[in-house]
């Protein structure tokens, strides 16, 4: 039993942590090959920027990804 509610309590803690998070804008600094995604409106409606990074002189990786609909809601109750 205690097994379970050990399981449940981890659970409920860490689903906060697998939620995208949406930054404002683009970080001048970005780890190689680690992932940002930015909601500064270049994007259209229901898409974020997805930023990847780079080593060296290659460029940063930048696509529109579509958002779900849960992070979409979430993301307009926090403006």
């Amino acid at each position: 039993m205690r097994g379970v509610l050990a399981v449940l309590f981890v659970c409920v803690v860490a689903q906060p942590c697998l939620a995208k998070n949406f930054l404002k804008s683009e970080p001048y600094f970005l780890a190689p090959f680690s992932v940002v995604y930015v909601d500064n409106g270049v994007c259209g409606a229901g898409k974020v920027l997805r930023v990847k990074g780079a080593l060296g002189g290659i460029r940063r990786q930048k696509t529109c990804v579509p958002i779900g609909r849960e992070e979409a809601s979430r993301a307009s109750v926090t403006r």
